[in-house]
């Protein structure tokens, strides 16, 4: 019986140190866009097996689960954006790199993929009433957003106070913009909402 487990253990020990045979971020990469396209209900584990392009058992030993996987390509998601927000400025002044942010957001004809919004605000949306913990996950995501344009706001001259409210002004219009990205708005309407919210903030601060 002990050479049994002994066996087993072994096999299992030569299993987890099995090199992968895919590239996990480019599997995660196109999980990720598969969920920021379709949401989390409406993509099935065929389809994620489909788009990463490895095999159902690749699959559950890698990610474990569907659910597992979105949380890590959520936490990822954010990742990027806040990674952006905190290395992209240079040497721009910090309400000049905020409204080029969101600028950016609205500038341009529509593409698809702009149409899909943001995969943060999508999910508290979807999965308000089906997975609170994912809604609040993304919730908390968007959150640490507004830290960081609260402290570029302090930056900018605002007192601690003005910072968090011109902070959560700023993220409900950076939510509005994602959710309204799915509307055939004109590039001056979308634009507009940006330049006044710019306009009164920098009134404030001055």
């Amino acid at each position: 019986m002990k050479n049994i487990d002994i066996m087993d253990q072994s096999f299992q020990n030569a299993r987890m140190s099995r090199p992968l045979e895919f590239d996990r971020s480019k599997a995660l990469g196109h999980a990720l866009t598969l969920f920021w396209r379709k949401g989390y209900q409406a993509t099935s584990l065929t389809d994620l097996i489909a788009a990463m392009q490895i095999s159902r058992s690749s699959f559950y030993a890698t990610f474990g689960d569907k659910r597992s996987l979105f949380i890590e390509c959520l936490d990822q998601f954010s990742a990027r954006i806040k990674s952006m927000l905190e290395t992209a400025r240079g040497d721009m002044a910090p309400l000049d790199f905020l409204q080029r942010f969101f600028e950016g957001s609205v500038t341009g004809a529509p593409n698809a993929r702009g149409q899909w919004g943001c995969m943060l605000v999508n999910t508290v949306l979807e999965m308000a009433d089906v997975d609170p913990e994912l809604s609040s996950r993304a919730s908390g995501h968007l959150s640490a957003m507004q830290d960081v344009f609260e402290t570029y706001l302090r930056e900018a001259g605002a007192d601690p106070a003005a910072a968090r409210e011109l902070g959560a002004m700023l993220t409900l219009l950076n939510e509005g913009i994602r959710v309204s990205s799915r509307r055939r708005l004109t590039e001056e309407q979308r634009r507009q909402p940006v330049s006044t919210a710019f306009r009164l903030i920098r009134n404030a601060i001055t």
